[in-house]
C-alpha cells in the first residue's frame, strides 16, 4: 500500500474522494461518519471503486503520523455499521510507515447504485474539498441510477379480478375498515377498494393482489416466485413428525398457520409465592409479527417458500430467503424511525393497509420487550446464506437468573440485557460491545468467554450462578495440582483432568478446559514446582 500512499500524496489538492486529516490520537466519530457518507455518495457520482480518508497526514500533505489503536479503530467501525443507510462499513483499513511515522489508510466503498449513503439520517457530500450536504441534483442522480422494479408492484396480465378470492376481498374490506374507521369503504366496489387499499395498480391485478388475495389455484400466475408458507413439527431431537403447506390467499392463511402452531401454557413461580404465574409460550403478536415479516421482506425473485418449524420442546424457528436489508438486528431495536429502504414497498404498504405489519420500526423491538418481559431468550436472528432465520424460544432457560436479571435494581437497558443474551448465548461480541459491559460491570472474563459478574450476581442473587460460570481461578488450580502430588506422588494429566474440568468455568467447552489444565501445569513447571518424568508429573525435588 506504500505506492498507493505515493500516488495519492502526489495529487496536487484533496478531491472529492480524498480527504487527508492529521487525527494524532484519535478522530471524532460523528465527524468520520460524515465524510465517511461523503467520500462514499462522491465516490458513486465519481464512478470510482473506492474513496480515501487518510489520517496521519494533514491537507499540506505534511506525515505527522497517527497512534490510532485496533482497538480505537474497531469503534469506528462499529459506528459506521451502526449509523449508516444502507449500512456500510470501510472496504479494508491500511496501516502504513512513511517517514519513519504510522499512517492509517481507510478505504471506503462507492454508494450502491441508486442508494446514496446517509450518516445519521443526513446525506453528505463535498464541494472540492470541502464537506456539504449532497445536494438535491446529486441525490436524484444516485437514486435514478438503478431502478429495481418492485416485483410486489408488477402487474400479472393474464390476470383478472376472477383471480382473487371472495373470502379473502371480504376479510381484506374488515382490516382496512379497522385501519380506516372513517372511509366508507362499503359504497365501493371490488375494484375502486383494491385501488384504495393499494392492492391493485389502475385496477389491474398486481403480484401483491395475487399473493395476498388470490384463489389458490392462481399462485402459478406468479411464477417463479412461489407464494407458500411451509409449516413442519419436528421432536426434540430434530426429527420431523408432520408438516402441511399453505399457500394463497396468504391473507387467510396466516392464520391457519397460526392455529397449527401448539401454543402451550408456560408456568413458572414467581419468588416468594407458591402460586404460579401462567403465559403462553409464544406471544400472539411474535408468532403473527415474525411470520407477517416474512411475508413483506421474501426475496420472491430468488423462487423460495417461507418456512416455519416447530419444535416440541419450545421453539419456533422463522426463515425467508434475501438478505436482511437494514443490515444489523441491534441496528433496528435502537432506532427510533423506520428503515428508508424496504425490498418490496408496494406489498409492504399494502400489507399496512390490511393492517398485518408496521412500518415504523417497532415491531421487531416489540418482540424483544415481549421475550424480556417473560424473561425469555430474546429472539436469535441468523443472517447468513441470503436468507433471515429468526428464532423464538417459549420457555425460561435459567429462571433465577433470568426473572432477576429483568428485575434487577441496576434499571438495565434493553440494549443491555440484548448484549446480556448474546453472553448467554455464547454469541461473540464486537469490541464496542466488550467495552460498554465492562464500562457498566457486567461482563467478567477474557474473550471470547465472559460471564455474568460478581458485581451484577450479587445484585440479583445469584451468586451461586456466578460462581459456577467463572469457576476456579489460576491460584487454585495449580494448588489443587500440587495438594495432589504431595498427597500421591505423581500423576498424569488424566488424573489432573479428572480433578479439576468440572471446576473450571461452565462458559468453556471441554476441549477449552483440557487447554486451561495443560496451561496451569506448564506454568507451574516453569515455576519450577513441578517436572515431568515422561507421562507423569512430579514435585520438582522428587528424585526420578
Amino acid at each position: 500500500m506504500l505506492n498507493t500512499l505515493k500516488t495519492l500524496l502526489r495529487t496536487n489538492a484533496e478531491t472529492e474522494i480524498l480527504e487527508f486529516k492529521t487525527a494524532g490520537q484519535n478522530f471524532d466519530k460523528n465527524k468520520l461518519g460524515e465524510y465517511f457518507s461523503a467520500l462514499s455518495n462522491e465516490a458513486n457520482l465519481a464512478n470510482k471503486e473506492c474513496a480515501w480518508l487518510i489520517l496521519g497526514i494533514d491537507d499540506e500533505h505534511n506525515i505527522s503520523g497517527t497512534k490510532i489503536t485496533d482497538s480505537t479503530l474497531n469503534e469506528y467501525k462499529q459506528e459506521i455499521a451502526n449509523n449508516t443507510s444502507p449500512t456500510s462499513n470501510f472496504i479494508n483499513t491500511h496501516r502504513v510507515n512513511i517517514e519513519g511515522k504510522q499512517v492509517l489508510m481507510l478505504q471506503i466503498p462507492p454508494a450502491p447504485k441508486g442508494m446514496p449513503v446517509d450518516w445519521k439520517g443526513h446525506c453528505y457530500g463535498r464541494d472540492g474539498s470541502s464537506l456539504s450536504a449532497l445536494n438535491n441534483q446529486e441525490r436524484e442522480r444516485i437514486r435514478l441510477q438503478n431502478y429495481v422494479p418492485d416485483w410486489g408492484e408488477e402487474v400479472v396480465e393474464r390476470a383478472t379480478i376472477d383471480d382473487l378470492s371472495v373470502e379473502a376481498i371480504s376479510e381484506a374490506r374488515k382490516q382496512f375498515k379497522v385501519k380506516n374507521p372513517t372511509l366508507e369503504i362499503e359504497k365501493w366496489d371490488d375494484i375502486k377498494f383494491l385501488n384504495k387499499a393499494k392492492i391493485t395498480s389502475q385496477g389491474k391485478i398486481t403480484n401483491t393482489a395475487i399473493l395476498l388475495l388470490g384463489k389458490p389455484e392462481s399462485e402459478h400466475l406468479i411464477s417463479p416466485a412461489v407464494g407458500k408458507i411451509t409449516w413442519i413439527l419436528k421432536d426434540r431431537d430434530n426429527i420431523e413428525k408432520d408438516y402441511e403447506h399453505f399457500g394463497c390467499p396468504l391473507l387467510l392463511s396466516v392464520n391457519q398457520v397460526y392455529a397449527k402452531i401448539r401454543n402451550l401454557k408456560y408456568r413458572y413461580l414467581p419468588e416468594g409465592t407458591l402460586f404460579p404465574d401462567e403465559v403462553d409460550q409464544f406471544d400472539p403478536f411474535i408468532i403473527r409479527e415474525a411470520l407477517n415479516n416474512c411475508i413483506a421482506h421474501q426475496d420472491y425473485t430468488l423462487g423460495g417458500k417461507i418456512n416455519l418449524v416447530e419444535r416440541e420442546d419450545g421453539i419456533l424457528t422463522f426463515v425467508n430467503s434475501g438478505a436482511f436489508i437494514p443490515g444489523y438486528v441491534e441496528k433496528v431495536v435502537a432506532a427510533d424511525a423506520p428503515e428508508t429502504y424496504y425490498r418490496n414497498p408496494f406489498l409492504t404498504s399494502a400489507m399496512v393497509g390490511l393492517g398485518m405489519i408496521d412500518t415504523i420500526g417497532s415491531g421487531i423491538k416489540k418482540m424483544f420487550v415481549l421475550q424480556k418481559n417473560k424473561f425469555f431468550p430474546l429472539p436469535s436472528y441468523d443472517l447468513d446464506n441470503n436468507q433471515v432465520k429468526v428464532k423464538i424460544i417459549g420457555k425460561v432457560v435459567d429462571v433465577g437468573y433470568a426473572r432477576r436479571l429483568a428485575q434487577s435494581k441496576n434499571e438495565l437497558t434493553l440494549q443491555d440485557i440484548i448484549l446480556l443474551d448474546k453472553v448467554a448465548k455464547g454469541t461473540p461480541l464486537l469490541n464496542a460491545e466488550i467495552k460498554m459491559l465492562r464500562s457498566k460491570k457486567l461482563i467478567e472474563g477474557r474473550k471470547p468467554n465472559f460471564h455474568i459478574s460478581s458485581f451484577i450476581a450479587e445484585s440479583i442473587g445469584e451468586k451461586p450462578s456466578y460462581i459456577k460460570h467463572k469457576g476456579i481461578d489460576n491460584e487454585y488450580c495449580q494448588k489443587m495440582i500440587l495438594d495432589f502430588l504431595r498427597k500421591f506422588g505423581s500423576g498424569n494429566r488424566k488424573d489432573f483432568e479428572e480433578m479439576l474440568l468440572d471446576k473450571l468455568p461452565d462458559v468453556l467447552n471441554p476441549q477449552q478446559k483440557r487447554n486451561k489444565v495443560r496451561n496451569n501445569l506448564q506454568s507451574l513447571k516453569k515455576q519450577k514446582k513441578i517436572s515431568p518424568f515422561g507421562k507423569l508429573w512430579k514435585m520438582s525435588n522428587s528424585k526420578n
